[in-house]
């Protein structure tokens, strides 16, 4: 781990995976909550976190606690939410070949994966979720798509994504659902955010 300044008032934290970002997360997260640690916001990224709003004293303090462990604990920690989703992507058949795998097993793959957010970015609303692993990484489009529905549910590298909005993009499209994801009116707008849990639940 390292920690630069981003700043006047924010500080940032590299981490050497996606795993190790979860972990301070949730350290963090709680520390805000008993007071231990005066932040405005905590934004995880694929492999950084970004403290804004944090005391003169805050690197010290990072600098004193010890450097947390994995993060698969935290991962059983955070809210669930399932999302009825429809199986039938353009790229669905596309992407078990990558996976050599038959469509209806890349199906159950997906379907019984326990997806943690990581992060969100691209889009409002729009949540980067890990669970797959490396093993099941598969590449972007070579031509991104002018146009992606909302509610689409696609998958780059490692992550899994649903387009909270229409909006271009390069994700692999495998299925589809009818629930809202980002609503200005909520609080918060965003229904998945750092660290929910997220699963996939054949409609």
């Amino acid at each position: 781990m390292r920690v630069r300044r981003a700043g006047a008032s924010a500080l940032l934290i590299e981490c050497r995976d996606g795993e190790q970002v979860e972990a301070w997360r949730v350290v963090l997260e709680r520390r805000r909550e008993a007071g231990e640690l005066r932040v405005v916001d905590i934004v995880p990224g694929a492999r950084t976190l970004l403290l804004d709003g944090v005391e003169p004293d805050a690197e010290q303090l990072l600098a004193s606690w010890p450097e947390p462990g994995g993060a698969a604990a935290a991962r059983d920690q955070g809210p669930l939410v399932e999302i009825p989703t429809v199986f039938d992507g353009e790229d669905l058949a596309d992407v078990a070949e990558l996976w050599d795998l038959t469509v209806p097993t890349a199906v159950e793959l997906l379907a019984t994966t326990g997806f943690t957010v990581a992060f969100c970015g691209f889009a409002p609303g729009f949540a980067y979720m890990r669970g797959l692993g490396e093993k099941f990484g598969v590449p972007r489009l070579d031509s991104p798509r002018p146009r992606v529905p909302a509610g689409s549910v696609g998958l780059a590298g490692g992550y899994c994504g649903i387009y909270p909005t229409a909006s271009p993009g390069g994700w692999r499209l495998v299925g589809r659902t009818a629930e809202t994801l980002f609503d200005v009116r909520n609080e918060p707008p965003a229904r998945l955010g750092p660290g929910t849990r997220v699963r996939l639940v054949p409609a």
